[in-house]
């Protein structure tokens, strides 16, 4: 048995949320200094970025003990300036992203993000050399507030309105800077993109799009790729999303593979790199490959590795118990596959593919061992977890039929 991962489908309030929050965060264009301006434009300083450069490694390499150490100092240095306290609110936000439904860090989070519109806020009314600076920053951290309680597992939607609003009322004011750096052109890209893809996927969002520029899908491609070529900041989010839209959206898995075995390659600690990279492999039928990155996620789970959990576990598991399965280990097949379905119900995932195809596959294995009470047992409890429109359902219900037959 093969499994046919499906697409999953953004809930068209989150997406519409979370593209305009991205476009918010990006999309401001940093104000040049005159020669004899003595402001430090933070975003654009040299050696605020060299200060920056090992902490954002340590971030996405989910080291966060030690990004916090040297965001702190930022802070200390620049207690002013809100670009400290929104480094020190992405720590928080990448210790949400291996497990959204995991919510205990989402107050640290929400704090670190109004500090910094408090912060923002207090430079955008009072010092007007950092108006566009600032704005950038109330943007972002609208913006970020929105994706958070846009989010599938929490659904504020009406918190997330406020928020987007916010945002782009910030995105607003900036509107019609010019010269734009790699670092910026980021939000232009996802803009480009998705103010096309959703339409063309969710035809009844058209009128509400209206109001917006028209997109240009093949240049917000050439933007992301340059933005991941070039930029400082905004380098390695770029890649995630070209990373997940090449894969996604434009069936050129080649292409996704190299970016996540860059990312994986790069930051090998990162979970979510983990996986991703574990996923395009086996997606891939590069079966060989991915065994040992797959072990490497259960192994960091074990070993109680920083953000590697359930959510990690059940995708490694899965795989594991495909590819066992292609090879004819039905013993070592059915193992991963309970692994897979104990992972999801610790994390309370038993609509996913992933836990419905473990039960399948373990009925089909109880099946082939002429355990036929056992594999009932699996495809019942497949059947029951699932929606009547789910291919599982309707795999579960036929094949219980063939079994009942031959009693």
């Amino acid at each position: 048995m093969h499994l046919i991962l499906q697409r999953s489908g953004f809930h068209y309030r989150l997406l519409l949320t979370c593209i305009l929050a991205l476009v918010a965060v990006f999309s401001v264009s940093a104000q040049p200094v005159a020669k004899k301006d003595t402001t430090i434009i933070l975003l654009t300083d040299l050696k605020v970025q060299l200060e920056c450069t090992k902490a954002l490694n340590d971030l996405y390499n989910f080291k966060f003990e030690d990004a916090t150490f040297q965001f702190r100092y930022l802070k200390a240095k620049y207690r002013w300036h809100p670009l400290p306290y929104f480094l020190m609110g992405l720590i928080e936000w990448w210790k949400i992203m291996p497990n959204t439904r995991d919510k205990s860090h989402d107050d640290a989070f929400l704090a670190y993000m109004d500090s910094t519109i408090l912060v923002a806020e207090n430079l955008h009314k009072k010092h007007p050399a950092y108006k566009v600076e600032s704005a950038f920053f109330l943007a972002a951290a609208h913006g970020f507030k929105g994706r958070l309680y846009s989010d599938e597992e929490r659904r504020s939607w009406t918190k997330a309105a406020a928020a987007g609003k916010n945002a782009l009322n910030y995105l607003e004011e900036n509107k019609g800077q010019d010269n734009l750096t790699p670092e910026l052109l980021f939000g232009d890209a996802l803009f480009n993109y998705f103010s096309v893809w959703v339409p063309e996927n969710y035809p009844a969002l058209k009128p509400i799009l209206w109001f917006f520029p028209k997109g240009d899908k093949a240049l917000g491609l050439k933007q992301l790729k340059e933005v991941s070529y070039n930029a400082f900041y905004t380098r390695t989010e770029a890649m995630v999303w070209l990373m997940r839209i090449l894969n996604s959206y434009e069936n050129d898995q080649p292409r996704a593979l190299q970016i996540s075995d860059y990312l994986y390659s790069t930051y090998p600690d990162n979970p979510f790199f983990h996986r991703y990279y574990a996923r395009m492999l086996y997606s891939m039928g590069k079966f060989t490959e991915a065994e040992p990155v797959c072990r490497q996620i259960l192994h960091n789970i074990d070993s109680g590795k920083v953000g590697y959990e359930a959510t990690s576990g059940r995708y490694a598991a899965f795989f594991l118990g495909q590819i066992y399965e292609a090879r004819k280990n039905l013993d070592a097949a059915k193992q991963y596959y309970e692994l897979c379905v104990k992972y999801a119900e610790q994390i309370e995932s038993t609509d996913s593919g992933y836990y419905l195809y473990s039960l399948i596959a373990l009925g089909e294995i109880a099946e082939k061992q002429g355990n036929t009470a056992e594999a009932k047992k699996y495809f019942k409890e497949a059947k029951k977890k699932s929606g009547r429109k789910d291919e599982a359902f309707k795999d579960a219900k036929r094949r219980l039929k063939k079994l009942e037959k031959g009693d």
